[in-house]
């Protein structure tokens, strides 16, 4: 269900508000904890391929996206082989970067022997990113958000080490924002808790 911008009472964050699609992913989404491999996956996958465009030409491309990588079923993704990489370089509705397709096959290899030694992404992460999620100050401005953390530093390179590509800083932070790892709601927002 796709809503007008500025029919949520209350406001929103402020890049929330430009388009309906945005108003939709920060309403419903955005922020929220998330326990599930696969959507950490999707959501980890979809962040790497966002670097150097807008959020919005990725959640545009979402669905075909999602049909593309096979609903990012990590056993699934883990498999692809040199035909599954040429389809998707030819696949007009996702983002067609060799590298970033190469990363998200290796990525689902990487997660699935994450997932052997930990017991699942999602307890991973829950071991290195102590709860509650940081809320940020009633007081701060736009202009105090930060692109990382000391915290989606040290994930980054933990990623790194363990195989995972297209996991920067500022990528690992996004995702952390995205999956409720922290909690970025800016004051004025409904969603905000402060």
């Amino acid at each position: 269900m796709t809503r007008e911008i500025g029919e949520r009472e209350g406001g929103r964050c402020w890049w929330a508000d430009s388009d309906p699609l945005l108003a939709d992913y920060h309403d419903d989404e955005w922020g929220r904890p998330v326990d599930d491999d696969v959507r950490l996956f999707e959501m980890l996958t979809l962040e790497g391929f966002q670097a150097g465009l807008s959020w919005l030409t990725i959640l545009r491309k979402r669905d075909a996206f999602r049909r593309a990588f096979r609903g990012f079923e990590p056993q699934v993704v883990a498999r692809f082989d040199d035909r599954d990489r040429e389809r998707l370089m030819t696949d007009a509705g996702i983002v067609r970067n060799r590298a970033k397709i190469d990363a998200t096959i290796g990525n689902a290899r990487a997660l699935l022997d994450l997932a052997e030694q930990e017991g699942s992404f999602n307890a991973f992460l829950a071991a290195r990113l102590p709860p509650p999620p940081r809320r940020l100050p009633a007081h701060v401005k736009i202009a105090d958000l930060a692109a990382t953390t000391p915290e989606s530093d040290a994930l980054s390179k933990e990623l790194k080490k363990l195989g995972f590509r297209f996991v920067g800083s500022t990528i690992v932070y996004s995702f952390m924002e995205a999956v409720g790892l922290v909690d970025d709601h800016m004051p004025g927002c409904f969603r905000y808790r402060g």
